[in-house]
């Protein structure tokens, strides 16, 4: 099946698809492979297929292979066609979806789901994305629980060592104003040290760059074309502002929030990339959004293990 012969623009449509095994297979095969299956383990173009287990033979080296191996879906028992539908909802819902909901649609426990989710969101990162240039947003927000709903014990002990922002996980981003491209990152402060490297590890030196009157952003003038706005004072001054990027983080929160209720701080960065990949395809049809998570499959891997491991928290 030709890549183009798939062009669905809605979830009905990919649903007819999806219902389909041997399409689904032939279908992924031709995102992998675009021209033409080679071994995965010696590049072979010479290759065999057994149709009736839809498994693929090296004539050179003579291993057997599937299309799920070598990628996030690798010794995942569950089939291809729910692995499509599940990466079409969360490419295209525009506030990310829920494990449960995934785990009603296709028929598999809740947690089955939730790793699910997890293994897409590895190949919706954006690694090697680059640094963003030109006009560029700079901020920061906090992540976690509000403290009118917490526990009086625990309002009262944060209070008590003035902790202020203790409990909340910080996150840094930076938005491009003209290209509409966001890069965010988890960092484990809000001091100089931490968020002047981060910020030149994500925009070119030379670029204009718009924060708030924050100490830790300033001595990014010396790289940096530096405009600031004071939100004690005003929110924009004259074409100096970071409300695209307010606006961002009011989508982010609205997903964490809404939909993912509760995000352990260390797998926060999984749902910022995410958020980021969604966001800086949105001019996209849902089908070249579904194919661009498709395209980054291979070559991928997250075992549960690792997953679950706090020590595999991302933080700048």
């Amino acid at each position: 099946m030709n890549a183009q012969a798939f062009d669905p623009e809605t979830l009905m449509d990919a649903a007819k698809v999806f219902a389909d095994v041997d399409k689904c297979h032939d279908y992924m095969v031709s995102m992998r492979w675009p021209d033409g299956v080679k071994c995965i383990y010696c590049e072979s173009d010479k290759i065999g297929f057994v149709k009736s287990r839809r498994v693929f033979q090296c004539k050179a080296c003579r291993k057997q292979f599937t299309v799920k191996v070598g990628t996030i879906f690798e010794e995942s028992p569950i089939a291809l066609e729910k692995w499509l539908f599940a990466t079409w909802m969360i490419s295209n819902c525009k506030n990310g979806v829920s494990s449960c909901e995934i785990a009603r649609e296709i028929g598999v426990t809740q947690k089955t789901a939730w790793f699910m989710l997890q293994r897409i969101r590895l190949a919706m990162q954006d690694e090697g994305a680059g640094k963003l240039s030109g006009l560029v947003e700079v901020d920061e927000t906090f992540i976690g629980a509000r403290a009118r709903n917490m526990h009086e014990s625990k309002k009262a002990r944060l209070l008590k060592n003035r902790a202020g922002f203790v409990g909340k996980t910080i996150v840094l981003g930076a938005l491009d104003r003209h290209d509409d491209q966001v890069r965010t990152r988890v960092v484990k402060s809000t001091k100089r040290k931490v968020l002047d490297p981060n910020v030149r590890e994500m925009v070119e030196a030379g670029s204009e760059i718009h924060t708030d009157a924050a100490a830790a952003y300033e001595r990014l003038e010396d790289e940096y074309e530096h405009h600031v706005v004071d939100h004690m004072i005003a929110y924009v001054n004259g074409n100096v502002h970071t409300n695209g990027l307010e606006n961002y983080w009011s989508l982010l929160k609205r997903m964490l929030r809404g939909t993912y209720v509760s995000v352990e701080p260390f797998h926060l960065f999984r749902y910022l990339d995410e958020l980021a990949h969604r966001y800086n395809r949105r001019k996209m049809t849902n089908r070249e959004r579904f194919e661009c998570v498709l395209r980054h499959v291979a070559g991928k891997r997250l075992t549960y293990a690792k997953l679950t491991s706090e020590t595999q928290q991302t933080v700048q």
